[in-house]
C-alpha cells in the first residue's frame, strides 16, 4: 500500500469536457466543402461536410473549451464563414473565423 506522501505526488489528470460544435456552409453548386482550422492542423486533417437538400453543407465536431480559428475549403477555394462575425487577420492577407467554446 502506498503512503499518503506517495499518493500526494501522483499527478491528477484534468479532463475537459468536449462540446459538440455544429458548422455549416451554404454552397448549392459545390462539389465538396471541408472545414479546416487549427483544430484540424489546417489542411492536414480536413473535416468533410455532408451536403443536404437545398445545398446546405453540415458537420459536427467535438472541441474542448478554448478559442479556435477556422475557414472552409469549397471546391479547393478558401472561404470565410459568412455566419461568423468574429474574425481575425491571418498571415495570408485574409481573415480566419473564430469559434469560442466554453
Amino acid at each position: 500500500m502506498k503512503s499518503s506522501a506517495t499518493l500526494a505526488k501522483t499527478p491528477v489528470k484534468k479532463t475537459s469536457a468536449k462540446s459538440r460544435q455544429a458548422f455549416s456552409f451554404n454552397a448549392p453548386d459545390a462539389l465538396s466543402v471541408h472545414l479546416v482550422g487549427d483544430f484540424t492542423h489546417w489542411q492536414k486533417l480536413p473535416v468533410s461536410l455532408k451536403k443536404e437538400s437545398g445545398g446546405l453543407w453540415r458537420t459536427t465536431v467535438e472541441l474542448e473549451p478554448g478559442t479556435y480559428h477556422y475557414r472552409f475549403l469549397v471546391d479547393g477555394v478558401w472561404r470565410d464563414d459568412p455566419e461568423c462575425v468574429l474574425r481575425v487577420p491571418n498571415p495570408f492577407g485574409g481573415t480566419n473565423s473564430v469559434r469560442k467554446v466554453s
